[in-house]
């Protein structure tokens, strides 16, 4: 089997932050017995993003991005993704839930825009974050 690591941020291009993440799946891959051809490095576009999509997906197994969850405009991994593969994004209450309870516990006040981080495909499996106020997500 082999994979394949997107991670989307401008910021990791221009080298304002260093891609851990990228680092952590490899190995974790690696140690699953899973091959790892590419990794590949996309900035905040919807253009580059869909087409960094259609060539991962056509040469490797499984495709993982990372990055591009939070609740700015500028990230829109999630959204891409969705509109790649034609789902459309809908609210998933238990995530929007958790999220309020987290800001709750931290003595914060959500912005309108933090809700964004709650829709989801209604086919993708969400993935719980513990960590943060971003879920993640699986879509086939």
């Amino acid at each position: 089997m082999k994979a394949e690591i997107i991670t989307v941020g401008t910021e990791i291009l221009l080298g304002d932050i260093l891609n851990t993440n990228c680092r952590y799946l490899s190995r974790e891959l690696a140690a699953m017995g899973i091959e790892m051809y590419y990794q590949i490095t996309v900035g905040d576009n919807e253009a580059r993003l869909l087409s960094t999509l259609e060539e991962s997906l056509n040469r490797s197994d499984i495709v993982i991005c990372t990055g591009g969850l939070g609740p700015t405009e500028d990230d829109i991994t999630k959204e891409v993704c969705a509109k790649y593969f034609g789902y459309d994004l809908v609210l998933h209450k238990p995530s929007l839930d958790a999220m309020m309870e987290r800001f709750k516990r931290m003595n914060r006040i959500p912005t309108k825009n933090n809700e964004k981080q709650a829709y989801f495909p209604k086919e993708a499996y969400i993935l719980k974050n513990d960590n943060g106020t971003a879920p993640g997500c699986i879509m086939e």
